[in-house]
């Protein structure tokens, strides 16, 4: 079974949040073994690149497998297509990351060390949200794959 992770900087602190990204979880578990790893925000400091050094070390700590970064400047891709790239990924790798950065973003570290950088549109999501579509994509990916009506 393929394993997932998700590193997210920041943690979900309103109840919805959580309940959307853990119904998600729930459906997942018949298809990979997910998990969720929060890392802390750093906001004790005042310097911008300080922070996105900082969170970008602990996200460089965290990486396994074959790694994607939601970015805006990523590639777009369709539903289906995404679905495709999980598949072939899940060939080349027992273990996908998924890295969600903090609010302003991640080190050109994890940038440079993460090439893979996927979007979902151009549109900036707050990162509660940008969690719940990622898993829910995620979901929908093995849906397409199974054949499932639930994509439509």
């Amino acid at each position: 079974m393929i394993q997932i992770k998700v590193v997210c900087v920041g943690n979900l602190k309103e109840k919805f949040w959580k309940d959307g990204v853990d119904e998600y979880l729930k459906r997942l578990s018949k298809f990979c073994k997910i998990t969720i790893v929060e890392l802390a925000e750093q906001n004790k400091y005042q310097d911008i690149e300080k922070i996105k050094e900082m969170e970008g070390k602990e996200i460089l700590n965290n990486l396994q497998g074959k790694c994607y970064l939601l970015d805006i400047h990523g590639k777009e891709l369709s539903s289906e297509d995404f679905a495709k790239e999980i598949a072939s990924a899940a060939l080349e790798s027992s273990t996908l990351t998924f890295i969600i950065g903090g609010s302003y973003g991640v080190s050109a570290q994890v940038k440079e060390k993460v090439p893979n950088k996927i979007s979902f549109g151009r549109i900036t999501l707050p990162h509660n949200l940008a969690r719940l579509v990622l898993v829910e994509q995620i979901y929908r990916c093995f849906m397409i794959q199974s054949g499932s009506t639930y994509h439509k």
